[in-house]
């Protein structure tokens, strides 16, 4: 009887466990607060962090542009690649860009120059919002990087008479070479792999002027239905990227 009623008693306890947390999570008072809870959670993030935030500021020598600095300059990051992307759109539509407003201001003939139309043009803008949209991954490593440098190495150098440009070339460079191509290769796979900024701006033209390897393997293998095509586009990338992590690997192993 003993060993009959054990199995029976251990699958009992599970039930009569949930019956009880059914009852409790009936209750009216229970129920309510469980409906308040996200609510509230929002709440206490969205006013809570900054009274405590504001309360940590107030116990520290925080300068207000170090704080401007980082936080601009972690603005492209922040916003989603998409959404940037459509408003540097409008900011060189050739009607209603920001650009061609001050060029014509300064004598050029309207309505200016297209920038995403020209081959040439549409090249260098995508060169130049890619640079920004980077610039906060960069930035903020190479920034690490900095505040790794002891300053006694500084302080070194500075009573051996080196100048402001001799620190930068004999101190502060070869300490940052690792974290320079650690980023430049993130960099450049980045790059690689991009597909957003291209596709939604120019769509790789015109005429295929601004063509990566991602967008033209979607073309292929989405708008033609060359599925197989497509794919061996997308993997012409890899043998090139793989021998320069090799390469930069050996480099960082010999350093």
């Amino acid at each position: 009887m003993t060993l009959r009623s054990e199995p029976l008693v251990a699958v009992a306890r599970p039930v009569r466990r949930a019956k009880a947390l059914s009852i409790w999570l009936d209750r009216q008072s229970v129920f309510s607060w469980l409906m308040m809870a996200p609510p509230l959670l929002f709440l206490a993030a969205l006013v809570g962090y900054p009274f405590c935030y504001g309360i940590l500021l107030s116990l520290q020598d925080r300068p207000v542009a170090h704080i401007v600095v980082r936080a601009l300059m972690l603005l492209p990051f922040i916003v989603p690649t998409v959404l940037s992307t459509v408003a540097w759109m409008w900011i060189l539509d050739p009607a209603f860009s920001v650009f061609n407003w001050l060029l014509v201001a300064l004598g050029v003939p309207k309505p200016g120059p297209s920038w995403l139309g020209d081959p040439v043009l549409a090249m260098g803008s995508i060169i130049v919002i890619n640079t920004w949209r980077g610039l906060p991954f960069y930035g903020i490593t190479l920034l690490a990087g900095l505040q790794t440098v002891p300053p006694e190495l500084y302080e070194a150098a500075t009573i051996d008479g080196a100048s402001g440009w001799q620190r930068f070339r004999y101190v502060t460079l070869p300490l940052l070479q690792p974290i320079i191509l650690i980023v430049t290769l993130f960099s450049v796979i980045f790059t690689f792999a991009d597909f957003q900024l291209v596709y939604v701006l120019t769509h790789g033209g015109p005429q295929n002027a601004t063509q990566l390897f991602a967008t033209y393997a979607f073309d292929i293998a989405m708008g033609a239905g060359q599925l197989g095509l497509g794919a061996s586009v997308a993997l012409a990338m890899l043998p090139a990227l793989a021998l320069l992590i090799i390469a930069l690997t050996i480099y960082l192993r010999r350093g």
